[in-house]
Formats: C-alpha cells, sequence, structure tokens
C-alpha cells in the first residue's frame, strides 16, 4: 500500500466558510451579473465562462420569464447577528467538550452557515429572514476517536447531532425541527479530509468522509488514480454526504454510482461503531448493512470513514454532441444505446427548452472565423437538413479510457444516433455542456435578484414511462402555474442524465417570474409537489439521487411500503433509540 496524507491547517474550517456565499451558491467571487451596458456576464476566473459576455442572455430572461432590469430586488448584503435565535448550550456539556480539546464554535455566522442546504425556500430564508431554530453549536472533529467522543457526550447529555458534510442538500435535509428543544451540535466533518491509504493492488482507497469531492479527485490524480464519481455538485459535496443519500455521478457509466463505489464503510451510531470485519468486493452474509447505511441521511450516525474503488486516470478523454430533429428521437436513441450496453462515460439529453437556455448561455464569440462556422453549422442543420431550431434537442457526450477503443467506442455511438436522425454536432458543444453543468446551479441567485424563483429536481422512471412522464410533468407545471395565479408563463424543461438496461433518470428544471404573488415560496411549495403527484403517478420514483430528507417524506410509505417503513423505523429505533440523530429526515 502507498500511503498518501492531508495537513490540516488550523484556519481551513475558517477559510472554506469565506470563499463561499453565505446565502447563495458556491463562491463569493462567482456568479452572473448584468454590467453596466446591460450585458450578462460571469464573474471570477474558477470555470471558463469566467470573465465572459454572454450577450444574448438577457433577451432570454426577458423573453421566457417576462422580467426586466427595471424591476429588482435586493437580499441582504450580510449576516445580521441580532436576527440569530441564540446559542442554547448546557454547560456541563461545554466542559466535556473542552477537555476532548475538539473545536467548537457558538458563533453565529458558524451556525448559521450550517443550518441549511440549497433548497430554494432555505435560500429565499437566508435572503430575507431568517430560521426559526439553527444549530446552537459547531463541532469540528478531525478522525474518527473525536466522533466518537462527540456522540457518546451527546448520548451521556441527551443532545440532537446534525451531521454536516457540503452542505449541497436540496431536500431540507439539514434543517433544524423547529420542535426541537435539546441542544442540537452540528458535526461538521470538514476536517476529517485525508486519504488514509492508497492500496494499488486491489485499486482501493480508505478515505475520511469530509474530504470534498474535487480534493479527493485533486489528491487521488497526484498518486495516478480517480474515482470517477462526478456529481453535479462534486466541487463541494462531501464523500459522506455521497454515501448518505445514495448519491449518483455524471459518469456512472463506466464508473457505477455510489453503491457500486462503495468496499467499506466505518459508521459511528448510538450503539457502537458499524462496519464489516473485512474489506472485499461482495459478501453474501445476510442483507447488506452497507445499504442500511447508504440513503440513511444522518438518521442513524456518522460515517467516518469510506474504502472506495479507485481506477487508473483515464489516458483519453473525448467530448462530442448530437443533435436530433426531436426529443422523441433522442430518448429513443439513448434507449438504443442502454440496450446495446455501449453508453459512453456521460451521455445527457436536453430537451428543446433546456437547449434554448444552453444556447442563451453562450459566450461572445471572439473570432469572426468561429462566429462564421457557427453560422454555417446552424444554416446545415435547419435550413438543409429541415430540423426545426423550435423543436431539436441535443445530446452531449463524454468518453474515457484508452484512445483507441474511446474512437471505436465514439463511432459505434454516432452509428446508433444516426439511426434515429441525429447528426454529429462537434466537440466544443459537448464540453460546454459539461462546463455548463457546475456554473448553471449559480444562476438562481440572478434570477432572484429579478424577481425569478427557480429549482431542480429529478426522478428516475422505467424507458416505456419516460416520454409519458417528460410530457406530463411539464404540462402539469404550466398547469398548475396559471391556477395559481403566475402571471407569465413558466420555464418548464427537462433532460435525461443518466441510463440503465431498464430505465433512465430524469432531471426537471421549473421557474417563474413571481410579481405580483405575496408568498412565492408557498405558491413555489404547491406547484413543486403536485409536479412530484405527477411524477409518482407516471410510474417515476421518489427520487433518484437526491434524497427524500424532510422534503419528501410525505411519500415514503407510498414509495416503499408501509412494511418497508416499518422495517426502516426498527433499524432507527435499535440503533438509536433516544433519538441522538434527530434531523427528523425519512421517517
Amino acid at each position: 500500500m502507498s500511503y498518501v496524507s492531508c495537513v490540516l491547517l488550523p484556519q481551513t474550517k475558517c477559510k472554506w466558510q469565506e470563499l463561499l456565499k453565505w446565502n447563495g451558491w458556491g463562491y463569493n467571487d462567482s456568479k452572473f451579473i448584468f454590467n453596466k451596458k446591460g450585458q450578462a456576464e460571469f464573474t471570477g476566473k474558477r470555470y471558463r465562462l469566467g470573465g465572459m459576455v454572454l450577450p444574448t442572455f438577457k433577451e432570454w430572461i426577458e423573453k421566457t420569464f417576462g422580467a426586466s432590469l427595471e424591476h429588482k430586488t435586493t437580499s441582504r448584503a450580510s449576516l445580521n447577528v441580532n436576527d440569530v435565535p441564540p446559542s442554547i448550550v448546557n454547560e456541563e456539556f461545554l466542559q466535556d467538550l473542552r477537555a476532548t480539546k475538539i473545536s467548537y464554535s457558538q458563533d453565529a455566522e458558524d451556525r448559521v452557515f450550517r443550518a441549511h442546504g440549497h433548497c430554494l425556500h432555505e435560500i429565499f430564508v437566508l435572503r430575507e429572514g431568517m430560521f426559526k431554530r439553527i444549530p446552537d453549536i459547531v463541532v469540528w472533529p478531525v478522525c474518527h476517536e473525536d466522533v466518537v467522543k462527540i456522540v457518546e457526550l451527546a448520548c451521556k447529555h441527551n443532545l440532537c447531532i446534525i451531521p454536516f458534510g457540503g452542505g449541497t442538500s436540496v431536500s431540507s435535509a439539514l434543517e433544524c425541527p423547529e420542535e426541537e428543544k435539546r441542544t442540537i451540535v452540528s458535526l461538521d466533518t470538514s476536517q476529517m479530509n485525508r486519504i488514509l491509504w492508497i492500496d494499488e493492488k486491489n485499486l482501493t482507497a480508505c478515505v475520511e468522509a469530509g474530504i470534498v469531492g474535487q480534493d479527493l479527485e485533486k489528491q487521488l490524480a497526484e498518486s495516478g488514480f480517480c474515482t470517477g464519481h462526478e456529481p453535479d455538485s462534486m466541487e463541494f459535496s462531501s464523500l459522506g454526504g455521497w454515501v448518505a443519500t445514495r448519491a449518483s455521478g455524471m459518469k456512472k457509466n463506466i464508473y457505477g454510482n455510489i453503491e457500486d463505489l462503495v468496499i467499506h464503510i466505518k459508521m459511528v451510531t448510538p450503539r457502537g461503531i458499524v462496519e464489516k470485519n473485512c474489506q472485499v468486493p461482495r459478501m453474501s452474509t445476510g442483507p447488506d448493512i452497507h445499504h442500511f447505511i447508504m440513503g440513511s441521511e444522518g438518521t442513524l450516525g456518522v460515517v467516518t470513514e469510506v474504502t472506495i474503488k479507485i481506477r487508473p486516470v483515464p489516458e483519453y478523454q473525448k467530448y462530442g454532441s448530437v443533435v436530433f430533429p426531436n426529443f422523441e428521437r433522442g430518448v429513443a436513441c439513448l434507449r438504443e444505446v442502454a440496450k446495446q450496453r455501449c453508453a459512453p462515460a456521460s451521455i445527457r439529453l436536453v430537451d428543446n427548452a433546456q437547449f434554448q437556455f444552453g444556447h442563451a448561455l453562450k459566450p461572445q464569440v471572439a473570432s469572426i472565423f468561429t462566429s462564421f462556422l457557427d453560422g454555417l453549422k446552424k444554416f446545415y442543420i435547419t435550413k438543409f437538413k429541415g430540423f426545426d431550431p423550435n423543436i431539436l434537442c441535443v445530446a452531449t457526450l463524454l468518453f474515457e479510457g484508452d484512445r483507441e477503443k474511446v474512437l471505436q467506442h465514439e463511432k459505434q455511438v454516432y452509428d446508433i444516433a444516426t439511426k434515429f436522425g441525429g447528426l454529429a454536432a462537434g466537440e466544443d458543444n459537448g464540453q460546454r455542456g459539461y462546463m455548463l453543468t457546475f456554473v448553471i446551479a449559480y444562476l438562481r441567485d440572478l434570477g432572484l435578484d429579478y424577481y425569478v424563483i427557480g429549482e431542480s429536481f429529478e426522478t428516475s422512471v422505467p424507458w416505456d414511462r419516460v416520454l409519458d412522464l417528460c410530457r406530463n410533468v411539464k404540462e402539469r407545471i404550466v398547469r398548475e402555474c396559471k391556477e395559481k395565479g403566475v402571471q407569465f408563463a413558466p420555464l418548464s424543461t427537462c433532460r435525461v442524465t443518466q441510463t440503465y438496461d431498464a430505465g433512465a433518470c430524469v432531471y426537471f428544471y421549473f421557474a417563474f417570474n413571481y410579481r405580483g404573488i405575496s408568498d412565492p415560496i408557498h405558491v413555489y411549495e404547491q406547484i413543486e409537489r403536485a409536479a412530484r403527484e405527477e411524477i409518482l403517478a407516471n410510474g417515476g420514483s421518489l427520487s433518484h439521487h437526491h434524497g427524500v430528507g424532510k422534503l419528501r417524506k410525505r411519500w415514503m410509505k407510498e414509495s416503499i411500503s408501509d412494511v418497508g417503513l416499518g422495517m426502516l423505523r426498527s433499524v432507527k429505533e435499535y440503533v438509536d433509540p433516544n433519538n441522538i440523530f434527530g434531523n427528523k429526515n425519512l421517517l
């Protein structure tokens, strides 16, 4: 085995928090703005889009939502500590905690930062109000043994623990139950961020659960390896969070979902430590205890260490894209690719509304020659081939692996696409689509500045229900908006993001102009609830990878049966009889 470690600086927890927005998505220096000329641009230098002007985005947002730069809302520039609920902590617990030498804070900013995830209503509260209940204290363990001490103290003093990883939850999982009277401890795993060892023979690595995705990949790459697990939130989400929510990544076709990557988990519970006695690829020893842990969403304990599969960094990577005459043809192509089991690392199909959305985010072209070529491509597709720009859709592709095999694989996929009327649309469009994955989340903050609220949600569905579900959910959203008094037509769009033998993952975007609505969050939540009901009625799942949290738990009995829910409750009652992990997710 080779050993790789991460040096922890005392300031790490402060520095990371200071880099991020306190009431929005992502880095402080990265955001969409309208400049003095009224043109949209993306600030900062962290992303390829940074510093670029988006000449058509203003027109798109005005046309799509009826929004205007003249109608602007303002959010609070900074946190008013006087609005923050006071910290209520048992003095005896504090004395015991100090004796452990584990870092902690009762500072208002630290507590508010860990009181929420990134659901629309959570961000809206931060911009305009304050949560009624937040953690009373934040603790920063640096290793497994520290977590054991914290959980033991919580049991001793009857406290409530809410584990915190990267804070990217979109299921209300991190919100504190308002009725919780006990001291709430936010257990922040961010200082547990080391790769403990890499086993090059077995291609596994043991990693502390607090490491965020981008740091995990960077550190592994230094030794020539990767996990290949890339959820859209990988810059900020943690390994422990992936396990706790049964996460999925963009490149799962090659590397698998988190349940395919995990070899071993160590978790601290009020009953003690849960782990298997060996690190092997498969066991037949009754129901797999890993599947009690994965998806448990912080209700049973804290994941501290995870052994995961790793792969050599691929020698070759190639992007691609295909234009289809319509969404139906695109879905049929993805179905055939899945049937032939030849899906590239990533294959994602966007509908026409999302294609138009992506086109509006195209940066200003510096080269006249490039602009001319783009014009020729557009002419060829729309005029010569007869594709209707208001109906066509696009699939983006990413191939990885040995160069020769990638090129063979690429030909196979493009040959299938041709049978369904698809036209190759170039590497640039594929790469740009992949890059937009990481910046698109920043758009919600810009929308909120101009009375536009939006959210994404996802599901998984059998292949024979994909088209019906996509159509019916989008139509239901439009209908519900009209009935709820939304004055302007909403954006209701979808994409197929992951493919399987028996079905696919579908991701929806939904946004509307809320001018004239007195309680836009209530209206939004009613519409989202109706959309989820429509998903379930059309054979879709409650969630493919976002998890349940508190946001979707009303449908748990319907999703897994009364007996299934009882089984989960029985596990909870045995592992955590005093509800120390009392975030009220799932159950």
